[in-house]
């Protein structure tokens, strides 16, 4: 069943943006679980910083509105969601619930697009094309398939024509030109906006914006977790080490020995 919801005014969009360990230090696993542990703070993963940025835009060329956010993190930690209220959002769901532990991409999916719905729905629903942590992609497009919302991928540019949306959608050719009706859920890429820094005082006043925390059940997604994914991480190994290259040094007759090569690893 699909979830049709109108603004009269102004403009309304949910930003989904995930909170995770920080890139820049060494990532740690669960040795019981094989999973990336997500136990000290949190940070804004940038991929969706764009999305936030986009949403403000919009909401700026709108003439008025609102940009929310919803994130799915443990231990109720919301410093990543902080930063993004700082950079201008005005409130927040976040998802916690150690029930969640070992959500595969389709459980996040529906507990997001739950989280949507609590917030009582948007004009548009924004994403990064996927995370930094996890890099499944299908996130977005299906949370649009469980809130029955029409879904477009890789963004380039989103503007808003009344109750149409018109994106460049980046392909490996070029762009194509994409319309729809609102509302709809779009996965933006990096460098689609310049996401803003911060300012101090957009820092303060993000203390005090609202960030409501509910759980999987108060969200009524069941089952999750483990139990919910019906799957586990066997194990994990290092990347093997990178060969050596091939060397060819110029003693004008090297072009012989490059064709050469190609044709030994199949390239032509």
């Amino acid at each position: 069943m699909g979830y049709r919801w109108v603004r009269m005014s102004s403009m309304k969009v949910i930003v989904c943006v995930k909170q995770i360990p920080d890139p820049a230090l060494p990532g740690e696993l669960d040795s019981s679980t094989n999973t990336l542990k997500r136990d000290g703070k949190l940070i804004l993963d940038e991929s969706d910083s764009y999305g936030v940025e986009m949403a403000l835009q919009l909401v700026d060329a709108a003439g008025g509105g609102e940009v929310a956010l919803v994130s799915m993190a443990p231990n109720d930690e919301m410093s990543g969601m902080r930063t993004a209220l700082a950079m201008g959002a005005a409130q927040g769901l976040l998802v916690s619930d150690p029930a969640l532990a070992g959500s595969d991409a389709l459980t996040t999916a529906k507990v997001l697009a739950a989280a949507v719905q609590r917030l009582g729905g948007a004009d548009l629903v924004l994403a990064g094309t996927e995370s930094s942590d996890g890099y499944t992609g299908t996130v977005p497009e299906q949370m649009a398939e469980v809130l029955g919302l029409p879904s477009v991928t890789f963004a380039k540019k989103v503007t808003v024509d009344g109750s149409t949306l018109k994106v460049d959608r980046q392909t490996e050719a070029g762009y194509d030109e994409v319309t729809c009706p609102l509302p709809a859920l779009v996965s933006v890429t990096a460098g689609v906006v310049e996401p803003r820094y911060p300012s101090f005082k957009g820092i303060m006043a993000a203390k005090s914006k609202p960030v409501e925390t509910v759980t999987a059940a108060d969200l009524g997604v069941t089952p999750v977790g483990w139990e919910g994914s019906g799957q586990a991480v066997a194990s994990v190994e290092q990347a093997p080490a990178r060969e050596a290259g091939t060397i060819i040094e110029d003693d004008g007759e090297s072009f012989g020995k490059i064709v050469e090569y190609l044709e030994t690893i199949k390239v032509i």
